[in-house]
């Protein structure tokens, strides 16, 4: 491995790790601060710092702050008759998988190093051929000005040393996904039995005995996607995408399927069985206090992310944008072409790292807002969606992938045209939902709201006005 090559790895571990820690971070903030604004309560404010004599509050954020410094100040409680090693290991074993899960899921398209930009000797006045500097310098009469060239849309620049925005690209991709989230299950497995708290060894079969049922949901669901991208590996899965159709139009059963199983995964309400407060204390982390606590309750975060992650990785187009290519815009529909013009190389690979990064993030904020909107299922009703609901959807899924898959590669070239107008249609579709929701948050932001006054009175006042309360026996 070179220098360089080391950097960029160095570079992309951290963009990927320093990502997942801060939205992380400020999901446990959005929690409080969303649940707060959905139930109309007033969410966390006392938290503040003063300066100059100014107090500031920061909507709740330094509660984030307070949360950190806690867990690292507290008392690292361990019951006496736990097993040391084990229960110091659980944490360990929760958070580490989620990491290493990250090393696979590409963030961007490929760089090539020689495109970024390059400097270019033009000759004074203009009308003369451009030259490339000799030595870094240009010969007399010509001027050096940087250009931004443009990148061909198939294959990369063979120039200098490829990059992929991947951490490392491994051809079984999606295996080294589920073979790094099942060990996910040893952590609250080994947490619950070291604890030596029947509370916590309950919590700890609940966990494994779900993220089981719902992790064969998951690898069920993606057969289907596997057949129609024809790869292992996640970029590839993206590229395709991108010259066809996002996954959640060829496979809209197979993404709500996975969607459902990674919150179920991710152990959070509506699927929050094994740390139910009212029936368990906290689960499978009952005993835990301190940062040891702190990693099991910041390891939930940071799956959620994962698992968001994961779906734009997989069924909504990764890194790419409608009609968004390595060259530049295409706005096409089948043979017809609307637009066409070139982008700047370095441009395109910024898109696409912020369309990848934007799309994690609503989805993380989609499965916070699920996580205030509904109730906690039964144990009973959670096993019985998972083996009699989601399993044989996924079952029916792959079934049908595999019959319409068949008839359109017997369908021929008409089959071939007709999905490939079919595609373009669809990333239209995407093109406008995507504008129409940036201009309902501008104007949702720049719309001043007219706050009204409303009185409440206590629930006497309301009693009286119902016509009053029955009196009881004891009152009499």
């Amino acid at each position: 491995m070179t220098i360089t090559s080391l950097i960029w790895t160095v570079v992309k571990i951290a963009v990927m790790v320093g990502f997942v820690f801060n939205v992380a971070g400020l999901l446990t903030w959005y929690d409080r601060r969303g649940g707060a604004m959905m139930q109309d309560r007033i969410g966390p404010n006392r938290a503040s710092i003063k300066i100059f004599g100014f107090e500031l509050r920061i909507a709740g954020l330094l509660h984030t702050a307070a949360d950190g410094v806690k867990f690292f100040t507290k008392e690292d409680f361990m019951p006496p008759k736990a097993d040391k090693l084990l229960f110091s290991l659980a944490p360990m074993l929760a958070m580490i998988p989620v990491l290493v899960l990250l090393a696979v899921i590409p963030f961007g398209d490929t760089i090539s190093t020689d495109l970024l930009w390059k400097h270019i000797c033009f000759k004074d006045g203009g009308g003369g051929p451009a030259m490339l500097p000799v030595n870094g310098a240009c010969q007399a009469g010509y001027t050096m000005s940087t250009v931004f060239p443009a990148a061909q849309r198939f294959g990369i620049s063979m120039g200098s040393q490829p990059v992929d925005l991947v951490v490392t690209s491994l051809n079984v991709g999606v295996l080294f996904v589920f073979a790094m989230a099942g060990q996910g299950i040893v952590g609250a497995a080994i947490a619950g039995w070291s604890s030596d708290n029947k509370f916590s060894l309950m919590g700890a079969l609940r966990a494994a005995s779900q993220m089981v049922s719902y992790e064969v949901t998951m690898g069920l669901t993606l057969i289907g996607a596997m057949m129609v991208y024809g790869s292992l590996r996640l970029d590839d899965m993206v590229r395709w995408q991108g010259d066809n159709a996002w996954g959640i139009f060829v496979q809209p059963l197979a993404f709500f399927l996975f969607f459902a199983a990674a919150i179920a995964e991710s152990k959070r309400i509506p699927f929050d069985l094994p740390e139910a407060e009212s029936e368990l204390v906290s689960g499978y982390f009952t005993e835990y206090s301190g940062m040891k606590f702190g990693m099991f309750y910041f390891a939930e975060y940071m799956e959620v992310v994962t698992s968001s992650m994961l779906l734009v990785t997989i069924f909504l187009g990764g890194w790419q944008l409608p009609f968004l290519h390595r060259d530049g815009l295409h706005i096409a529909f089948g043979d017809t072409v609307l637009l066409a013009t070139r982008l700047p190389h370095i441009w395109v690979l910024i898109f696409g790292v912020v369309a990848f990064f934007g799309k994690t993030l609503f989805l993380c904020w989609i499965q916070a807002f699920i996580r205030w909107s509904l109730p906690r299922f039964r144990y009973d009703q959670l096993m019985k969606l998972g083996w009699t609901v989601l399993l044989p959807a996924s079952l029916a899924n792959i079934f049908a992938t595999g019959i319409v898959w068949l008839a359109l590669q017997r369908g021929g070239d008409n089959a071939a045209s007709f999905m490939k107008v079919a595609g373009d249609v669809t990333q239209g579709i995407v093109a406008l939902a995507i504008t129409a929701l940036l201009i309902w948050i501008v104007v949702g932001l720049l719309r001043t709201r007219l706050l009204r006054e409303q009185i409440v009175g206590s629930s006497a006042k309301f009693a009286s006005a119902a016509g009053g309360t029955k009196t009881s026996p004891m009152q009499a």
